[in-house]
């Protein structure tokens, strides 16, 4: 079940990286089932249930952070340019969804 829920993700270009500029801050993001999650793959992080639960028992990570490191390595997300100026309100609303 994982390697489709990787595979659809990759296919239906669901993996996003928001690029702020002239920072080159990185925020990335992936849309799961219904809802938007924040990944920060450099720290082994994914803002879904799944991530969480799953440390709690010791399990290594969520599929979405399986399917970010995939899509680094393919080239196969979307990226979105942002200013600088909107990073603020950017993480406010991932915040809010949270």
């Amino acid at each position: 079940m994982t390697k489709e829920k990787i595979q659809s993700s990759l296919e239906e270009n669901r993996i996003k990286l928001h690029l702020f500029e002239p920072s080159q801050r990185k925020i990335w993001t992936i849309v799961g089932q219904g809802k938007e999650h924040w990944i920060y793959p450099e720290m082994d992080y994914c803002s879904c249930p799944g991530f969480y639960f799953g440390q709690l028992n010791d399990k290594k990570e969520c599929y979405h952070l399986k399917a970010i490191r995939i899509a680094q390595k393919e080239n196969k997300f979307e990226k979105i340019i942002f200013s600088d100026e909107e990073f603020s309100a950017f993480i406010s609303g991932i915040f809010a969804d949270l």
